[in-house]
């Protein structure tokens, strides 16, 4: 008899084992700056004076998703370089005086966002847009904002599964920041060196709040997909 209880004692064992709940992995996808597929905007429309906007292809994300949990956080980078305002040099090139304050080269300054954490009501399902609503906090060219509160963000999230969007599973991404002002970062002309910087501050030139909006396309190698998968 000692065999036979074994055997049963090792089928229970192993029940147990496999019907506890599996921890899924993390998702990591990822949005290079290099590929162009993605978009920065940001628009300052000025009552009395320009109504300005500045765009970039030049994203770069990493997007952690705990598919469990429902919830996610991400990092985002813009080169302070690959940003272009109306298309313009000479506007861009004020622009890039303005951020750095004329103390750092532009090539040097990033736009960098943190967002630690986002949550969603409900699973991602494929092809369905997610709404989603956090916070995240800002530095430019290593300068926080004034106070060190985080800005507002809200948006939606598309799961792109496989064959949708490329061959690799991937995230759309849309998101918006609205009453973003830039002088609580210094970026203006009060904060910049020079005699141009003097003439620019005596006529409201460029409205000190404005609107960012990005859309994101971040891809997960199929290699993690077929790993949670296995598991």
């Amino acid at each position: 008899m000692r065999q036979p209880i074994a055997t049963v004692c090792s089928l229970a064992g192993a029940f147990l084992f496999l019907s506890q709940p599996v921890q899924a992995a993390d998702t990591t996808y990822t949005a290079k700056d290099s590929l162009g597929n993605s978009a920065f905007t940001a628009i300052f429309d000025a009552v009395l004076g320009e109504r300005i906007t500045a765009v970039s292809s030049a994203i770069g994300c990493t997007i952690t998703v705990d598919e469990a949990q429902k919830e996610g956080s991400a990092t985002c980078s813009v080169p302070l370089t690959s940003i272009m305002v109306d298309n313009e040099p000479t506007k861009t090139e004020h622009f890039q005086e303005w951020t750095t304050n004329k103390k750092s080269e532009a090539t040097e300054c990033t736009l960098e966002l943190d967002i630690p954490k986002v949550s969603v009501d409900s699973a991602l399902e494929a092809k369905k847009s997610t709404k989603f609503s956090t916070e995240g906090t800002f530095t430019i060219c290593g300068r926080g904002r004034e106070g060190g509160e985080p800005e507002a963000i809200s948006g939606s999230i598309v799961y792109l599964p496989p064959g949708a969007y490329g061959k690799n599973p991937t995230l759309r991404v849309r998101a918006k920041i609205e009453k973003f002002n830039r002088e609580e970062y210094g970026i203006s002309p009060a904060a910049t060196s020079g005699w141009l910087a003097r003439v620019q501050q005596l006529a409201p030139v460029v409205s000190a709040e404005g609107t960012i909006e990005v859309n994101i396309f971040a891809t997960a190698p199929l290699k993690e997909t077929a790993k949670k998968k296995s598991e």
